[in-house]
């Protein structure tokens, strides 16, 4: 019998939806470190990085038992924008409930230096600085594009960089390289600070 640990992503999951248990737990394994990283770096809190890591695997138990999991060979860019879409939410949801007025109270009670992330000028700068990174990735070679789409907006190593774009763990590196390079001429070339 195979072991586990041989399997592809999505032999793990094809047995974890006849019933395989264990091909769950390899799964979870897997990529539990990636995942909850990339969400604690997103969200900035423990707890709410617990309870999104968990509703992101719910969310894989329930798509592969109803058996509506299409990505193949795209698991782990899969989960990535599971994890994605659910942080996304969660910021939706607290700026939709932020409407907390302090008319009535005398002292501004969300005046407190722990409650500022930036200004509003900080904000702005950083939706220039995201604008200016799309328009120079718009401009790079389409393969050089793509890797870089995959390793920073993805978040895919760059083994699995290689393994979908069909090149070596060194061309897939040297391409993210070469693209970093390149969007940091444009930026010299046309003026753009790309950090605040």
């Amino acid at each position: 019998m195979l072991s586990l640990k041989t399997l592809t992503d999505d032999m793990l999951v094809a047995s974890y939806a006849q019933g395989n248990n264990e091909a769950f737990d390899e799964l979870l394994a897997r990529h539990q470190a990636r995942i909850y990283n990339y969400i604690l770096m997103m969200v900035k809190d423990e707890d709410v990085a617990n309870d999104i890591f968990q509703d992101t695997f719910a969310k894989v138990v329930t798509t592969v038992k109803q058996g509506r999991y299409t990505e193949s060979g795209r698991f782990a860019a899969w989960l990535t924008r599971i994890a994605r879409n659910l942080i996304i939410d969660m910021f939706r949801q607290e700026k939709s409930q932020a409407t907390v007025s302090t008319d009535a109270s005398e002292v501004d009670i969300l005046n407190r230096r722990e409650f500022s992330d930036g200004t509003i000028e900080d904000d702005i700068v950083d939706l220039q600085i995201r604008d200016d990174v799309r328009s120079l990735l718009r401009q790079l070679p389409q393969n050089q594009r793509e890797v870089l789409v995959m390793r920073y907006y993805r978040n895919l190593s760059f083994k699995e960089i290689a393994a979908a774009t069909g090149v070596s763990i060194n061309t897939a590196l040297g391409r993210v390289r070469y693209a970093i390079m390149n969007m940091r001429r444009m930026a010299a070339e046309r003026n753009i600070e790309l950090t605040r």
